[in-house]
């Protein structure tokens, strides 16, 4: 273990009329690449500006090694003082010397003598990103690095803090990012910090270790009230192992989107198919778009089917909010024609969360003032209903203003959710959320029953919802590709791979892999486990059903004795049967 060039020793902090943690000990080491990993509203940026010495804790002693220096890349730094981004990024007695932040402006693309004001999210990102890394930091503490940043930047930054020599602690939505260059991670949980020397691709089933312990001691003291503190922490479990049997159904629908896209003069004629057309919700038939000069989108030929997953990819600029503005006829073409179903009714959850206001309660927002929510025709009581967005129902009562960043984005999806419609868009829905609720969201686009267009930069999250991508080059293009993120990425590279193999330099094939085939028994519980475990929801559904009378405790106490311990074996059966199919899953995709 390296010796700590930066450490907390019993750090407390008190936020409103209790502790937000206390008595935590952390330290960096000089070579550190940690993640730092817990649920909005856990205090991960408070503890980010202690460790950066910005505010005073209620308790503990902060150490650093002489000449160490620290610099924290805000979430949200304050432009407004400035007139220019160069003035944001030189300012302050330890701002860096222009020449510095001008070196690196250019390689991430960015004119720093652009107006402070007017300029973009990505425009701000890339300038404090200028201000951060020109300081040459000895420890770099970053929130949300890649938010705002298209992909070509992305990948500058990974390539920037992979030959980076100092010790850095990032927060960050992306998945792809963290598990690429992190080794250590911190978990944030509840008040107390846990450090494991794993990078964030162990921290799921490190995470899932340490809920499954918390879970059988909760069960050993045999408290409700203790067990009750936990449902979240089971929840996230669930919905991970669901989400894992839902990457199948996405394999599925992909292969039968490229199916119909097919190569060069096959796609017309699958979609000439009537049963295909019947099912196009947005059809482009020869679109064009251009700005003064600039063609932003040449003769797109495409069909968005019922029930399609489009995400749209690229680089800033490159038109991707055109191309979205296009599909949903929010603005017309220059040549061609966008034609739009007279059934597609839809909502749009846009990258300002501007729909929202601070003053209003969280009871406000979702029901009006009331104690129930309309969700797409059903009534579910508010608190149920944000125990589903991963919310403590006692916020019921809080002002949108008091909840962090993540948590209003939470609350907006809850609300936009519940609403009826069959075209769901989404523009960077992924700013601002921490991990477990993107594994919300990818549970409710999975489960929406109508069609979604998704523009994000989070590579892992488009592989794991989108079923096709279509990505822009900035001179007009528009690739289709059936898949996600990384299919598109593949495409891109198929050019570079052809002239290796004319230059005589490709390596030979590795040896084919055995395949590993499932025995009879293996193969029937994979073919009937799905079948049991709907059988075992409708039980359960029809006890919880009964159960939910508030009579029948006092009225038949033997029934509802009998009833709960038949719905906790319902229970344990299907946890098993998800654990068992999930495990065979995973058989059948890597050799079947």
């Amino acid at each position: 273990m390296a010796a700590p060039i930066l450490s907390y020793e019993g750090l407390g902090l008190v936020q409103g009329s209790g502790w937000l943690f206390q008595d935590l000990d952390i330290y960096v080491g000089e070579r550190d690449r940690l993640a730092l990993i817990g649920r909005n509203g856990a205090g991960k940026t408070t503890l980010l500006k202690l460790l950066a010495g910005r505010i005073d804790p209620d308790k503990g002693k902060r150490t650093i090694v002489p000449g160490t220096h620290v610099v924290m890349l805000e979430q949200e730094p304050d432009f407004r003082p400035f007139a220019t981004l160069m003035d944001f990024a030189i300012a302050g007695d330890d701002g860096p010397p222009e020449h510095e932040v001008a070196a690196i402006a250019d390689q991430l693309g960015i004119d720093m003598s652009r107006t402070a004001a007017s300029a973009s999210g990505g425009e701000r990102r890339r300038a404090a990103l200028a201000r951060a890394l020109a300081q040459n930091p000895d420890v770099l503490l970053l929130d949300e690095p890649t938010n705002h940043l298209d992909l070509a930047a992305i990948d500058w930054l990974e390539s920037w803090l992979a030959r980076y020599t100092g010790a850095f602690v990032a927060i960050s939505h992306d998945r792809t990012f963290l598990t690429r260059l992190t080794r250590q991670t911190l978990w944030l949980d509840r008040g107390s910090i846990r450090r494991k020397e794993i990078g964030f691709g162990g921290f799921e089933e490190w995470s899932d270790a340490v809920a499954a312990e918390e879970m059988r001691a909760a069960q050993k003291l045999d408290s409700k009230l203790r067990l009750e503190a936990h449902w979240l922490e089971r929840g996230v479990t669930a919905r991970r192992k669901r989400n894992q049997g839902r990457l199948e159904k996405l394999k599925e629908m992909r292969a039968t989107r490229a199916a119909m896209i097919g190569g060069p003069g096959v796609a017309k004629l699958g979609l000439a198919n009537d049963d295909v057309r019947s099912k196009s919700v947005i059809v482009a038939e020869n679109v064009s778009k251009s700005f003064g000069d600039r063609t932003i989108i040449r003769n797109l030929d495409f069909r968005v089917q019922r029930g399609d997953r489009i995400g749209i990819v690229g680089a800033n600029g490159a038109g991707k909010s055109t191309l979205l503005k296009l599909l949903t006829g929010e603005i017309a073409p220059d040549e061609g024609s966008i034609t739009l179903a007279p059934t597609l009714d839809g909502i749009i959850i846009d990258q300002q969360r501007s729909l929202l206001s601070p003053e209003k309660r969280v009871r406000d927002v979702l029901a009006d003032g009331g104690d129930w929510v309309e969700v797409r025709g059903v009534k579910k009581h508010i608190q149920g209903y944000l125990k589903e967005f991963l919310f403590d129902p006692g916020v019921v009562e809080a002002s949108v203003g008091a909840l962090s960043g993540g948590e209003r984005s939470r609350l907006l999806l809850a609300r936009e959710f519940a609403r009826e419609s069959n075209l769901l868009v989404l523009d960077e829905p992924t700013n601002d959320l921490d991990l477990e609720t993107l594994d919300l969201l990818q549970e409710v686009i999975a489960d929406y029953a109508g069609t979604v267009l998704l523009v994000s930069h989070d590579r892992d999250f488009l592989d794991r919802t989108v079923t096709v991508t279509l990505g822009l080059d900035g001179t007009g293009k528009v690739d289709i590709v059936a898949g996600g993120y990384a299919d598109w990425e593949a495409k891109r590279v198929k050019p570079n791979s052809a002239k290796v193999k004319v230059a005589g330099t490709t390596a030979p094939p590795p040896p084919p892999q055995a395949r590993k085939k499932l025995s009879y028994k293996d193969q029937r519980d994979y073919d009937l486990l799905p079948v049991r475990i709907e059988e075992i929801e409708s039980e359960m559904a029809k006890i919880e059903a009964e159960l939910s009378d508030s009579t029948i405790f006092t009225r038949d106490n033997a029934r509802f004795n009998t009833l709960t311990a038949k719905l906790d074996k319902l229970r344990e059966e299907k946890a098993a049967a998800e654990d068992r199919w999930l495990a065979l899953a995973e058989v059948v995709e890597t050799f079947g």
